[in-house]
């Protein structure tokens, strides 16, 4: 019987594994509650993670997450696909409670303005100075606006951060946004480097890249950085030799970016 039970394990150990996983994920999901944003005719769809025992009688910290390309759309759960897991775990509920809102932007927008040239590899990006909000982002504000008004939102520690097509609305927001936010992290992202000396001494800044990204060329970051710098901001910056696109994963291993992330508060 013991010899025929650890055959069963050995033929169905993928299969096991790959159940746990899924329950896993599912169990990550679950802890986000689907929300609707209104505002006229338009409606945003955004996933919400309050701390636990959440009382209105206390503030909390506030993380606005933008997700990539990849995961637009309106099921209101693809957005989830990278980041969420990090803010559902049991440890880091625990160490920072806050609230953590990643909206979905529709499948026809984008977080940011950009032109994009897909015929190079990576991309050829180019990001206007003059362009008004796409529909997207400026739904995402007025999200932001309306959770700030409210009294259990600790105004002082409101965060952004976003990958690839969210990192470049991360910059734009800031931009937008100037005195909303006290840290922000992108990766694989980028933007226009005029509008960093708006925001530069008022929000601490980390940015990811993979050196082998061959989607968004890692020197959008680098200059992004280096425009940063030139503003007065004193920035952290990672840039990971081996990474391609998916930067995503080293950054969401570094150790110190939570803890980083929510010691920041706006002077």
């Amino acid at each position: 019987m013991e010899t025929i039970f650890r055959k069963f394990l050995i033929k169905n150990s993928f299969w096991l594994v790959f159940i746990l996983i899924a329950n896993v994920a599912f169990a990550q999901q679950d802890v986000f509650s689907k929300e609707l944003f209104i505002q006229g005719k338009d409606t945003l769809k955004y996933r919400l993670l309050l701390p636990k025992d959440f009382s209105e009688s206390k503030q909390y910290p506030v993380l606005l997450f933008l997700h990539g390309a990849g995961e637009r759309g309106s099921d209101n759960t693809k957005q989830l696909t990278h980041g969420s897991k990090l803010f559902a775990s049991e440890i880091n509920r625990g160490a920072f409670p806050a609230i953590v809102i990643f909206p979905q932007c529709p499948q026809d927008d984008y977080w940011a303005n950009v032109a994009v040239d897909r015929s190079t590899k990576p991309l050829t990006l180019s990001f206007p100075t003059d362009a008004a909000p796409t529909k997207a982002l400026n739904l995402v504000m007025l999200l932001m606006d309306d959770y700030l008004s409210k009294p259990f939102t600790n105004k002082q520690k409101v965060y952004v951060a976003g990958l690839s097509m969210g990192g470049m609305g991360t910059f734009e927001i800031l931009n937008r946004k100037p005195d909303m936010f006290a840290a922000a992290f992108t990766i694989c992202g980028g933007g226009n480097p005029e509008g960093v000396k708006a925001y530069a001494i008022k929000t601490e800044l980390w940015v990811f890249h993979g050196a082998k990204d061959d989607v968004v060329d890692p020197q959008l970051s680098v200059s992004m950085v280096s425009a940063y710098l030139k503003a007065g901001g004193k920035p952290n910056f990672s840039l990971f030799a081996n990474d391609n696109h998916n930067s995503w994963d080293s950054a969401f291993a570094e150790p110190q970016l939570l803890p980083w992330l929510f010691s920041k508060s706006k002077n």
